[in-house]
C-alpha cells in the first residue's frame, strides 16, 4: 500500500492544479490558434532558430497585458468592451468593437479552414464536410452546454499543445545553438525578418484573448449568482493572487509552446532548405519526411486541438464585446432563449467565418489579413488595457502601478512600432 501512496499523492495533487487553471490558461492556450501556429513555423523555417528570443523576451510583457485584464474583469465587475463603454465615448467603443469582430472573423474562417486541411490530410475526408462539421461542433457546444462545462473541455484541450513540446524533441535540435538564440537577442535588417517579427508581435497579442480574459472573470463571477455589476465589482487578496498564479501559468503555457514550435520547424525545415510554406497543413506535411511519422502527427494533432480551443474564443470574445457594448444580457451559462441576441452574435461570428471558406477566399490570404488585422488592432486593445487598469476611478485602490504598468507601456510601444513597421514594409 505504501508504494501506491506517492503515486495517489501526484495525481491527486495534478487533479486539483487541473481544477484550478481558469480563464488564465485558457486564453493563454488560445493565443496560440491555428494562424499563429503558421506564424512561428514560417519564422524557424526561414530563419532557423535566431527568433526563439521573441518567446522568452515577450513572456513578461503578454503577463503583464493578460493580468491586467483579469484585473480588471475581477475589480470593475465587467469586461473590457463595458469598461470602454462606460468610461470612453461611443466613438471609441463602437469602432473597437467592429475592428475586433472583423479581426475575429477571418482569422475564424483561417483556422477553420486549417483545421479542414489537416484532418483531409491525414483521413482523406474533403475539407469542405470536414471544416463544416467543425463549425457545426464548435456551434453545438457553446449553445447546448454552460459555462463549466465548456471551460472544463477548453482546459482538457489545452493539453493537446503539450504535442508541441513533445514534436520538439523528436526533431532532434541543436540544444546548444538553440540556447543560444533564445538568451541572446539577434536581429537581422533585412525586410523579410523584420515583417517577420511584426507578425510573431501580432500574433503574441491578438486582441481577442484579452476580451475574452476579462469576460471570463466577470463569467465566473456570474456564474456564482453575482448578476450585477455591484456584487461582481471588487476582489479579495486571495482572489488576486489565485487569478496572478492563473495568468502567469497561462502566459507561460502560451510562449513555451511558441518556443517548441518555431524550435521543431528551424530543425526540421530550415536544416533542410525547406522555407516555401504557408498553411499549418504545408508544415505538418513538411515534417513528415524530415521528423519521422510521430512528430508530423503530433504537429497535425496540435493544429485540431488549438483550433477547436480557440474558434470558441473567437466567436465568443466577439459575442461579449458586442454585447458589453449594447447592454445585452450575455453569459455562456444562461440558455440561449434568456440571451438570444449574445447568441445570435456568437453564431455569427461562427456562420461567417465558415462563409469565408465556402466563398472561395484562400486560407492563405486569410491568414495573411487575420496577421495584419490582429497586428493593427493589438496596440490599440493595449492602449485601453492600460488606461482603464492604471485609473483609480475603474479600478479604485487597485489600480496598476509598478511592473504591472510598466509592463503595459512598454507592451503598447512594442505593439505600436510592430504596427508602424507593418504598414511601413507594405507600403514599401
Amino acid at each position: 500500500m505504501r508504494s501506491q501512496q506517492p503515486e495517489s499523492h501526484t495525481r491527486g495533487r495534478f487533479s486539483r492544479l487541473f481544477a484550478q487553471a481558469g480563464p488564465g490558461v485558457i486564453s493563454g492556450a488560445a493565443n496560440d490558434d491555428p494562424s499563429c501556429i503558421v506564424t512561428y513555423s514560417i519564422a524557424g523555417a526561414s530563419f532557423g532558430y535566431l527568433t526563439l528570443w521573441t518567446s522568452l523576451f515577450a513572456l513578461p510583457l503578454i503577463s503583464a497585458v493578460q493580468l491586467m485584464c483579469s484585473r480588471l474583469g475581477m475589480i470593475s465587475g465587467r469586461g473590457l468592451a463595458g469598461a470602454v463603454r462606460v468610461n470612453y465615448p461611443k466613438w471609441v467603443l463602437f469602432p473597437v468593437c467592429a475592428m475586433l469582430a472583423t479581426a475575429n472573423i477571418v482569422t475564424l474562417g483561417a483556422d477553420l479552414g486549417g483545421m479542414g486541411d489537416v484532418t483531409e490530410m491525414i483521413t482523406g475526408v474533403p475539407s469542405a464536410i470536414c471544416t463544416a462539421l467543425y463549425a457545426a461542433g464548435i456551434a453545438a457546444l457553446l449553445l447546448f452546454f454552460s459555462y463549466s462545462r465548456i471551460a472544463r473541455i477548453l482546459r482538457w484541450l489545452c493539453l493537446v499543445l503539450f504535442v508541441y513540446i513533445i514534436a520538439g524533441f523528436l526533431s532532434g535540435p541543436d540544444w546548444v545553438d538553440a540556447a543560444w538564440s533564445t538568451f541572446v537577442p539577434q536581429v537581422r535588417w533585412s525586410r523579410e525578418y523584420l515583417a517577420t517579427l511584426v507578425a510573431i508581435v501580432g500574433a503574441t497579442v491578438s486582441p481577442y484573448f484579452l476580451f475574452w480574459q476579462a469576460s471570463q472573470e466577470v463569467e465566473a463571477e456570474y456564474t456564482l449568482g453575482r448578476r450585477t455589476v455591484a456584487e461582481r465589482r471588487g476582489a479579495s487578496r486571495g482572489e488576486l493572487e489565485a487569478s496572478r498564479i492563473d495568468v502567469l501559468a497561462g502566459s507561460l503555457v502560451s510562449k513555451l509552446i511558441t518556443f517548441f514550435i518555431t524550435l521543431t520547424t528551424a530543425a526540421t525545415l530550415f536544416a533542410h532548405g525547406q522555407k516555401e510554406i504557408r498553411t499549418a497543413k504545408d508544415v505538418a506535411a513538411a515534417l513528415q519526411p524530415f521528423a519521422g511519422e510521430g512528430a508530423y502527427l503530433l504537429f497535425a494533432l496540435g493544429v485540431l486541438g488549438t483550433g477547436l480551443l480557440a474558434v470558441p474564443v473567437l466567436a465568443g470574445s466577439c459575442a461579449y464585446a458586442w454585447s458589453e457594448a449594447l447592454r445585452w444580457r450575455a453569459s455562456l451559462d444562461e440558455k440561449p432563449h434568456f440571451a438570444p441576441k449574445f447568441y445570435t452574435v456568437l453564431l455569427l461570428a461562427v456562420a461567417f467565418g465558415l462563409g469565408f471558406i465556402y466563398m472561395g477566399v484562400d486560407v492563405v490570404r486569410m491568414l495573411f489579413w487575420a496577421s495584419i488585422l490582429n497586428g493593427l488592432f493589438a496596440p490599440i486593445c493595449i492602449l485601453l488595457v492600460v488606461m482603464l487598469t492604471s485609473s483609480v476611478k475603474v479600478m479604485g485602490h487597485r489600480a496598476s502601478r509598478g511592473w504591472l504598468r510598466a509592463g503595459g507601456w512598454i507592451a503598447f510601444l512594442a505593439t505600436a512600432a510592430a504596427a508602424l513597421a507593418l504598414i511601413i514594409t507594405s507600403l514599401v
